[in-house]
């Protein structure tokens, strides 16, 4: 996976060429991913979908995260990106059932990677159930939602907790119930512009 070659780009997109994952991410180059963001309407309610990180990953292990995110390969459009959400968690989309949101600038120092991303942002109107999910027990251990209404006051530091539901796979693969108030040190931490901008973009988007 750190040999995977991405295209790269200067501080205004323009391409500047292409280089290996690990080159990206250690230099700091801007490079495009993909990101998809599930949500549905239960008996009036809007939620969205996280799924738990596997705690095999090198980044941000068993944190919560994007529904389905990934980079885009140097030889992929923008829209074949919508593979990561098949791979990932097992459902099938095209790129013309989901809504762009238009693209991210999104970037977190750590001490071992500079992650500079041109964020492609997705909604994607889910009508399937928890059975339909089928992971990447590799990427992902498990798949939960929330309340938008509280994973978006959770953001703008309305609430302390939340609570999610969904399920987890154990280690034989089996799926294990999972329902607990959380806060966000569970969950992956994006720049918290990130957050806000998605999430206002997805209460919009429910309000229209």
């Amino acid at each position: 996976m750190e040999n995977e070659v991405f295209k790269i780009f200067d501080d205004n997109r323009n391409p500047i060429g292409i280089a290996t994952r690990n080159e990206v991410h250690r230099i700091g180059h801007w490079h495009e991913t993909f990101h998809c963001w599930f949500i549905c309407k239960e008996a009036g309610e809007d939620f969205i979908y996280l799924q738990i990180r596997s705690d095999t990953k090198k980044d941000y292990p068993s944190l919560f995260d994007i529904t389905a995110a990934g980079h885009i390969l140097a030889h992929e459009t923008i829209e074949d990106g919508v593979r990561e959400v098949r791979e990932e968690v097992g459902i099938d989309v095209s790129i013309t059932e989901l809504i762009s949101l238009g693209v991210i600038n999104y970037c977190v120092t750590r001490e071992e990677l500079i992650d500079k991303e041109f964020a492609h942002v997705y909604l994607y109107e889910s009508s399937h159930s928890f059975h339909d999910f089928t992971l990447q027990k590799e990427e992902v251990a498990g798949i939960l939602r929330a309340k938008f209404s509280d994973f978006h006051a959770l953001y703008l530091n309305d609430k302390d907790e939340i609570h999610v539901e969904g399920f987890v796979l154990d280690d034989v693969g089996d799926r294990v119930f999972f329902n607990e108030h959380v806060g966000k040190d569970r969950f992956v931490p994006h720049e918290s512009s990130y957050y806000r901008n998605v999430l206002n973009s997805i209460f919009n988007y429910l309000q229209a």
